[in-house]
């Protein structure tokens, strides 16, 4: 008889050890981790989406509880089939940054009717708001607003823009085109000389801004809708020799706050760049927490707070602290 209640005692006592440990990460299921499966966009497509991917995988591991699967594609279709392998997997969370904000309905029903917990970050999508539990993202058309009112500030007397788009249908592309497209709609002194995709790409950027300057069109403005871009049309003023930034011939605008880009600020090379924060797992994080715990979300859609940077008055402070 003691020796059955001292069993007893023992196997309590690991089951506290075991329900203590885990340091600050979610809250564990029984003996296993919190099961994730993570979509995202391509890490190399630009450096605010490196520091967004290395961010969730220094969340989203072993050591904070939870057991992580990662895939990526900048196709819808893709990323809709990793999402239905992961539920065939039985993941517990579904984090999902969608490369197009369109077609997610059907797989999103097939997470819910399987007891999967859907958090949308970086971007949103355009589906029913009980088909997920959270959504932590960026106001992209408070990001284009902020933009194309900055550079209605600069008082040109015209503005002759190459537009450079990011890739097409993503919240990100339509934000920042939004507010550019109902400008140059509302003011006949605004002009797109071209309107085009590179798809985040530097060299693609480029090869959109020489072909404008072969054509010998007029242009002051580039506004390009990521960092990337906005590095790769440089590239072909440089080649052209055409000066850009603060009081030379053409302004120069990106988004992203990389750090390099806002040393392009600092140094005057080009004009403003809108921020875009990358850093969205430590609110996951904390969403799964309030789930695990029996609660609900406070907000379904948690805004985080962003800022445009003007190279007249950006300081070596802001890019050590903005920067990513």
């Amino acid at each position: 008889m003691k020796k059955r209640i001292l069993a007893v005692l023992m196997a309590l006592v690991m089951v506290l050890c075991v329900a203590g440990c885990g340091g600050g990460g979610a809250a564990k299921k029984g003996n296993g981790l919190i099961k994730v499966g993570i979509i995202n966009n391509d890490p190399n497509e630009s450096g605010y989406r490196t520091a967004n991917d290395k961010d969730l995988k220094a969340t989203f591991c072993e050591a904070n509880g939870y057991e992580a699967s990662f895939a990526y594609s900048l196709k819808n279709d893709e990323q809709i089939t990793y999402a239905q392998k992961f539920i065939q997997d039985g993941v517990d969370y579904l984090l999902l940054s969608a490369a197009d904000t369109a077609g997610w309905d059907s797989v999103l029903k097939d997470a819910k009717d399987a007891g999967i917990h859907v958090i949308l970050f970086d971007r949103t999508i355009d589906a029913d708001p009980s088909l997920y539990d959270a959504s932590i993202v960026s106001d992209m058309a408070k990001e284009g607003d902020t933009a194309v009112n900055w550079l209605k500030g600069q008082g040109l007397s015209e503005y002759n823009v190459i537009h450079i788009q990011g890739v097409m249908g993503s919240a990100a592309q339509k934000g920042r085109t939004g507010a550019l497209d109902a400008q140059v709609a509302a003011d006949a002194s605004w002009n797109l000389v071209t309107q085009q995709t590179a798809e985040w790409n530097a060299e693609k950027a480029q090869q959109i801004v020489q072909s404008v300057i072969d054509s010998g069109a007029s242009f002051n403005v580039i506004y390009a809708e990521n960092d990337d871009m906005a590095k790769g049309a440089v590239a072909a003023l440089d080649k052209a020799n055409i000066s850009h930034g603060v009081g030379k011939d053409v302004i120069v605008m990106g988004f992203d706050c990389n750090k390099w880009a806002l040393q392009e600020l600092l140094s005057q090379n080009w004009n403003y760049d809108g921020q875009c924060n990358p850093f969205q797992s430590s609110y996951i994080d904390e969403v799964i927490k309030t789930i695990e715990s029996g609660s609900s979300p406070a907000q379904k859609t948690i805004i985080m707070d962003e800022k445009g940077f003007d190279a007249s008055t950006i300081t070596a402070e802001d890019v050590e602290n903005y920067g990513i």
